[in-house]
């Protein structure tokens, strides 16, 4: 069973999330944010496996609130899926930078809602769709205030690779495919990046990817 915590300031919406993901039979709605200091305490307190993460809301905004679950140890297995209104919303990067798993737009087909807890709450970062590339790719050519270049020195060159073709939106079967090794090698080496770099998950090493120029902005799978 998939534990899913909504935090998102509108009741119609967390509403309708609800009344969506428990309609299957693997996906269970833990618990209700309408703010994101909220969000933080019931994350602490219901340990769920993804939370489904509005930016804009009172009190502590949907930013914040990712950074502080993606910071507290307590909860390294909870997942942050961003939900924005926005395509080209500019907290996303900084979002995903700070720990959130990917994101979505909020009038995302009901049937890719469901996959993408699916997919994040499997370990997994919802970063295929080309306009996830565009965003990291145009924020992440940012400098950021206080930012510290990402060093990839401990990367063998196999790993530096296989962190490119991720952040160009490869999964780990077609990063096998392209390298002409078995998917679990490509999990090993994507993993082993992950351990050496200190990323928390595989979106943010897509970030790194970015950050520390291994891959250009704009630049995408052939």
């Amino acid at each position: 069973m998939i534990r899913v915590l909504l935090a998102d300031d509108q009741a119609l919406v967390r509403a309708g999330f609800r009344s969506l993901l428990e309609d299957e039979d693997d996906l269970e709605v833990v618990g209700e944010a309408g703010d994101g200091a909220a969000a933080v305490e019931l994350a602490r307190s219901t340990r769920p496996d993804v939370v489904l993460m509005d930016i804009r809301m009172p009190v502590m905004d949907g930013l914040e609130a990712t950074r502080r679950i993606a910071a507290d140890k307590l909860l390294d297995g909870v997942r942050v899926l961003v939900l924005t209104t926005f395509e080209l919303d500019e907290y996303v990067f900084e979002a995903l930078a700070s720990g959130a798993s990917g994101f979505l737009l909020k009038n995302t087909d009901p049937v890719e809602l469901l996959r993408a807890v699916r997919v994040v709450a499997a370990g997994e970062a919802l970063l295929a769709p080309s306009v996830t590339r565009r965003l990291i790719g145009e924020f992440a050519a940012r400098p950021r205030p206080g930012g510290t270049p990402v060093e990839l020195a401990a990367l063998t060159d196999r790993e530096r690779e296989v962190m490119a073709l991720a952040a160009a939106g490869l999964s780990n079967d077609q990063i096998a495919e392209r390298l002409v090794v078995s998917p679990a090698t490509a999990r090993t080496h994507v993993s082993r990046a992950m351990v050496k770099l200190g990323a928390r998950d595989r979106a943010q090493l897509v970030v790194f990817a970015y950050e520390s120029g291994l891959v250009a902005p704009g630049r995408a799978a052939r």
